[in-house]
């Protein structure tokens, strides 16, 4: 059988065999801690630039279906398991994971001990590496790993992002009609122009249900052209790479700030923070997995939450009118703040889920009752035309 290898910067390689397709690829090696979920990962956009390791021993057991995908094809680099499923086993499963994943070219490397390779992640930090099933001399591809682009400072939200607006319509998935198309029509619902800096389609459901009508646009979208399109609040979307490395998104943000409520999640955390005038730094191994304990400030209440970021928010840079609301309790690192006086908050965190646990699911009503003046204040207007032209 053909053998596969992951070579890292520091000199350190891992033989295994592929899974996946043949081939070689080049990115950040970083590692997830979720039992299950693996569909969600491998097609979440934050994912770009990076080979994944799933920490979990065995991963594929109950397939892919498409339905679930995060968006519309995979998205990580590289994807590294120690055992691949042979079998799918699931009455939702289309494909088997190595099916799927050769279907889209993905190459991925299987029957290597990640729990060794994950002991070094946390001990020396994520790194750039490279899986190869044709290059299999160890310096030459180490050579070529270090020769390969890293994240700082990179642009991939360019990559990830929408050609163009459109409007998101699907809600939850529920028994048994599937994904739901919008809520209760007696609802008053809101207008939410959600920028696109790589979003999770849960997202997307997410607001739905919670009562919003939403325009996705594009990742480079000025302030003035979402603030033509007559929203009633701003999303900021989660996304991959440095938040530094999207200046434009930074400036519009800016300029939004005050004019709209605005809710930020991952990117759109650590955006909305640089727009506030603080700083970003990149983490040593960063935060994957479904498990991370984060305390809400105010009320000491404890969120089990689902995360996926490499870089933090500095507390210390953040200026006097914003507050730090949550905490990770593993590293004490910001997971979330907000504006004292004006409607805009943010969370480093995934509350969406998808893979994970759902005690954060609260933050999306609280965005919406957030929106549920600017609401009123629209609809009102719409019915009534002429209120505009009176003093």
């Amino acid at each position: 059988m053909t053998q596969a290898l992951l070579a890292l910067e520091d000199g350190t390689v891992f033989w295994g065999k592929p899974f996946g397709a043949l081939g070689e690829t080049f990115g950040e090696v970083v590692f997830n801690t979720n039992l299950t979920g693996y569909q969600e990962v491998l097609t979440d956009p934050s994912y770009k630039g990076q080979i994944v390791t799933m920490t979990y021993p065995l991963i594929g057991n109950y397939g892919i279906n498409d339905a679930d995908l995060e968006s519309v094809h995979p998205q990580v680099e590289g994807f590294i398991v120690k055992e691949g499923s042979k079998q799918a086993s699931n009455w939702r499963a289309q494909y088997g994971l190595e099916e799927w994943l050769q279907r889209h070219g993905l190459v991925g490397i299987q029957s290597l001990d990640t729990r060794a390779l994950t002991r070094h992640l946390r001990t020396r930090g994520a790194m750039r590496g490279a899986i190869s099933t044709t290059d299999l001399d160890p310096d030459r591809l180490i050579a070529r790993v270090h020769t390969s682009p890293g994240l700082i400072g990179r642009d991939l939200v360019c990559e990830v992002t929408c050609d163009g607006p459109y409007t998101w319509t699907a809600g939850e998935w529920c028994w048994p009609q599937g994904y739901a198309k919008g809520i209760a029509a007696s609802r008053e619902r809101s207008h939410v122009v959600a920028y696109d800096f790589g979003i999770k389609r849960n997202i997307l459901r997410k607001l739905v249900n919670s009562g919003c009508d939403v325009t996705v646009v594009p990742a480079s979208t000025t302030a003035a052209a979402a603030l033509q399109l007559n929203p009633d609040g701003i999303f900021l979307s989660n996304g991959p790479g440095d938040p530094e490395g999207v200046p434009y998104a930074i400036e519009a943000v800016r300029q939004l700030i005050g004019v709209k409520p605005i809710f930020g999640i991952c990117l759109g955390h650590q955006i909305l923070g640089l727009a506030f005038g603080g700083k970003t730094y990149k983490l040593k191994f960063g935060h994957r997995g479904g498990n991370q304990p984060v305390m809400h400030l105010p009320t000491h209440r404890v969120e089990i939450t689902a995360q996926n970021h490499g870089f933090a928010v500095d507390a210390d840079s953040l200026p006097a009118e914003v507050e730090v609301t949550h905490l990770n309790l593993n590293d004490r690192t910001v997971e979330g703040m907000r504006h004292r006086e004006l409607p805009v908050f943010s969370v480093q965190y995934h509350p969406e889920a998808s893979p994970g646990p759902h005690d954060s699911w609260y933050l999306f009503e609280r965005f919406r009752a957030m929106l549920g003046e600017q609401t009123t204040e629209r609809n009102r207007v719409q019915r009534d035309p002429g209120l505009l032209a009176r003093p």
